[in-house]
């Protein structure tokens, strides 16, 4: 093995692996691969077996590799790159990364395990990362040594990546004079992490809804893309793996009709396009078919917690929906980096509660500014019980007739089957906790005193209100307890007394 790239998520691997064989197809003796969670170890172990030239990995899988495969041999390794730093260490894979680093033999002011290992071999390692705090400065120490930084100066703001790269086995620097320096990088971070610089050609805009009325707006937001412009990919960001699952099975499954009879025959998809999603909690061969899927579609919607918010490629991405709020700014910049990439256009929509308003001061500062979505010119677009009227009175948004009509058609689809009715609860539930979970003086803006929750059952189809929700859980509860002291008294009497 000559080269290694470690990434946060499997997906990222996956991109990454791909763009590698595009690049050494002609260049047969350059072998690359991967390993990563969720594929079959054995067959992993037999690639690494037959010799691979540049792996592309994981750091949980390719620890295990380097703990528990004989075979692997990376005595010859040359180059060690962190893509997506900071998002690795975020996921909590730190300690991983420093146990990998001493395996190689790459940790800075710790004795090799292997100790053939970078003696004859010039090593270079790169740290790539979008943003730079205090963990990734930390990485850079104990896997870096005399550190060039590529991306970052006293007079440009950060556009992209930024890029450390050091010399990891030569080193004209003492130990003070290698602290001076991550003390002057430590100090351009602090400048430059105050504003972010987002490509002209996007569009960043926001729209106020009422929490009850969200899916409803969602839906007609959706539906107003696509017959805009029928082919175009949009992906829409949700805080939680619960949310996903319920969110794409109404925008797959949802059928309706805009009728004054609701008649069987006249129901059809209230989205005609394909609706993939993608989180951490799915099986391996759905992420894979999901992220590969809508990569070649060229008409869907993805669904997805943030785990497509950094590094993914995927090609002619219009429009970027963050139906929940992404917390700090640098994480809404990462959700709006998966479009207008490369000089293509883009659009990015972020929706907001009223209480929630303020969370466009904390954008402000940090060089985001957005303007306000004309909704309601869309909603005018769309016909009541058939017919559009020429003209209409400004009503408010909870109010209007197709909302309504929507917001009715969705409680029907969510009481309709069990399934989808548990998917909904679950959801709900855990949308509150992600609520709850802001850090910092985001908790000042998104607070969970000022939710109404009976109208956040109704953003998920819920005609119930949160008690009855809770209590379901609180009966499940008590069950449990009596099915435990009901345990406890059977096993004290099969004790055996004591002599």
């Amino acid at each position: 093995m000559s080269a290694l790239v470690l990434v946060p998520t499997r997906e990222l691997c996956l991109q990454v692996y791909g763009i590698a064989q595009q690049l050494v197809h002609r260049f047969h003796w350059i072998v690359p691969g991967y390993v990563m969670g969720g594929e079959n170890r054995a067959k992993e172990k037999a690639r690494l077996r037959k010799g691979i030239s540049i792996l592309i990995a994981t750091p949980g899988r390719l620890l295990d590799h380097l703990q528990h495969t004989a075979s692997f041999v990376y005595s010859n390794l040359r180059w060690i790159v962190f893509d997506e730093a900071d998002s690795i260490l975020e996921l909590g894979f730190g300690k991983a990364v420093e146990d990998i680093l001493e395996h190689l033999g790459s940790r800075n002011g710790v004795p090799s395990q292997n100790k053939n290992i970078g003696e004859q071999i010039r090593r270079q390692n790169l740290l790539l990362s979008a943003t730079l705090n205090e963990k990734v400065n930390r990485l850079a120490k104990i896997s870096l040594k005399n550190p060039v930084m590529i991306g970052l100066d006293d007079q440009k703001k950060p556009s992209g990546k930024s890029n450390i790269m050091g010399d990891n086995h030569t080193s004209l620097l003492s130990d003070e004079e290698e602290d001076e320096i991550l003390k002057k990088q430590n100090g351009l971070v602090e400048h430059a992490v105050d504003d972010f610089k987002l490509p002209a050609q996007l569009v960043q805009r926001y729209v106020k809804v009422s929490c009850g009325s969200r899916l409803a707006v969602l839906l007609t937001v959706l539906k107003s893309l696509f017959e805009r412009q029928v082919s175009q990919k949009v992906v829409v960001f949700l805080s939680t793996c619960d949310s996903v699952d319920f969110h794409h099975t109404v925008l797959s499954q949802l059928e309706w009709s805009s009728g004054p009879q609701l008649d069987m025959d006249k129901k059809k998809k209230f989205l005609s396009c394909k609706v993939f999603r993608l989180h951490g909690n799915m099986e391996q061969d759905d992420r894979k078919k999901s992220f590969l899927g809508f990569g070649s579609e060229k008409s869907a919607i993805l669904v997805s917690t943030d785990i497509a918010a950094r590094g993914l490629d995927f090609p002619k991405v219009k429009y970027i929906i963050q139906y929940d709020s992404p917390g700090e700014a640098s994480e809404y910049v990462h959700r709006v980096g998966r479009t207008a990439r490369i000089g293509e256009k883009g659009e990015a929509l972020l929706f907001l509660q009223p209480i929630e308003l303020d969370y466009l001061k904390d954008l402000e500062l940090h060089g985001v500014s957005l303007t306000e979505y004309p909704f309601q010119k869309v909603l005018d677009s769309f016909p009541v019980n058939g017919e559009r009227p020429h003209r209409r009175k400004q009503i408010s948004l909870d109010m209007h007739p197709w909302i309504m009509s929507l917001q009715r058609s969705l409680e029907g689809f969510v009481a309709a089957e069990d399934a989808t009715k548990k998917l909904a609860r679950d959801a709900f539930c855990s949308w509150v906790r992600a609520y709850t979970a802001h850090r910092g003086e985001l908790k000042k803006i998104f607070m969970v005193k000022k939710l109404h929750l009976g109208h956040v059952a109704r953003s998920f189809g819920l005609k119930e209100q949160p008690s009855l929700v809770g209590r379901s859980h609180q009966v499940q509860l008590k069950k449990r307890k009596k099915e435990q002291k009901r345990e406890r008294p059977a096993k004290r009497r099969k004790l055996p007394s004591k002599k």
